[in-house]
């Protein structure tokens, strides 16, 4: 932890020089605490249960020139014991953009599609199998191009696979791709988040995502659907799949109420999603609240939710079959650092 912390200081202190030279520097460092309750057929679980640390993280965005711009998240609280510091490297880009098109290079967010998998994970709760296993971070590059209006983007993507390291069947193998097409909208009360892919799983052999994200906002309400499908062959499309729908309330400024539930199933009958593995059915729903207590602000939140797990599961997996979660706690969102060029 010493090194990591040198590491960052480091990385300020570099960046912090080229910003005052650039455009614009900004820093901030958010974190979580849970007080979280975990039960298995109505007994507790003692070790997933108390205190818990979910996230540390700081973020810098900022421009090298007025068509070069940056973006950096970092977790502190590194996900196991063997992971690098890059391993808790959330993403590391440059982006240099001429007019409508956008090329990017570095440790990019895989372009999938569905608003709970770009949800930024210290604000969710309790999420998908799906959700819990994609690898969702990994090195590539992009081309993105907007329309004039700037209400939708089309981007273009070929990064290193989700799955190239997998454990369970020893696969350790740096030269496995994706390729990735999404399409993001946004057109009045609706918002998109569609994609198509084609990841490799094993050397040479492909699992194709088609993901679709829909989000509908109107007064005081909201509504995600998600709906992904992921196959191997023909054969198998409508085997494989995730659903998440969310519907949130916001019936005044400082508090939101939300309820969700998730479905997971696979019965195909080629393996080949590492995800969510065949034999699955699982199914979450739940629901809670979000309070923000400074007036007018986002930086605090104070958050209570319980969720409630039932179906078929592998042993391996993230959701279990009468598993009951209530968890309680609270975000703190710091901006540290504003640096803006004087004229």
């Amino acid at each position: 932890m010493k090194r990591v912390f040198i590491s960052v200081a480091a990385a300020l202190i570099s960046l912090s020089a080229a910003a005052q030279k650039a455009s614009l520097l900004k820093l901030d460092v958010e974190a979580r605490v849970d007080y979280t309750n975990v039960y298995q057929s109505g007994e507790k679980i003692n070790d997933a249960s108390g205190f818990k640390g979910r996230y540390l993280n700081i973020r810098l965005d900022g421009k090298l020139a007025e068509n070069v711009s940056y973006s950096y998240r970092q977790r502190l609280n590194k996900p196991n014991k063997d992971a690098t510091f890059f391993d808790a490297t959330d993403w590391i880009t440059i982006d240099y953009r001429l007019g409508n098109w956008t090329l990017s290079g570095g440790k990019q967010v895989v372009g999938i599609g569905g608003f709970e998998y770009d949800g930024a994970p210290i604000d969710l709760y309790f999420c998908s199998e799906y959700w819990n296993n994609i690898a969702c971070y990994q090195y590539g590059a992009s081309l993105a191009w907007d329309t004039d209006s700037r209400n939708d983007r089309l981007m273009f993507q070929f990064c290193e696979s989700p799955f190239r390291r997998n454990d369970a069947l020893n696969v350790r193998n740096n030269e496995m791709f994706a390729y990735n097409i999404m399409w993001a909208g946004s057109h009045g009360i609706y918002s998109s988040l569609y994609s198509l892919n084609f990841i490799e799983y094993l050397p040479g052999r492909f699992i194709n995502y088609l993901a679709l994200g829909n989000r509908f906002t109107a007064g005081d309400f909201r509504l995600a659907l998600d709906f992904m499908n992921r196959s191997v062959s023909a054969k198998d499309f409508g085997k494989d799949f995730s659903v998440m729908c969310e519907l949130k309330w916001f019936p005044i400024s400082c508090l939101d109420v939300f309820a969700k539930a998730t479905h997971d199933r696979n019965l195909a009958d080629e393996e080949g999603d590492w995800c969510v593995t065949p034999g699955t059915s699982i199914t979450r729903i739940g629901g809670g609240i979000e309070y923000y207590p400074i007036k007018d602000s986002k930086a605090l939140r104070l958050h209570l939710n319980c969720c409630y797990t039932f179906g078929k599961a592998v042993t391996a997996a993230a959701l279990q079959d009468r598993q009951t979660i209530i968890d309680a706690g609270i975000t703190w969102k710091m901006n540290m650092l504003n640096l803006k060029r004087r004229p």
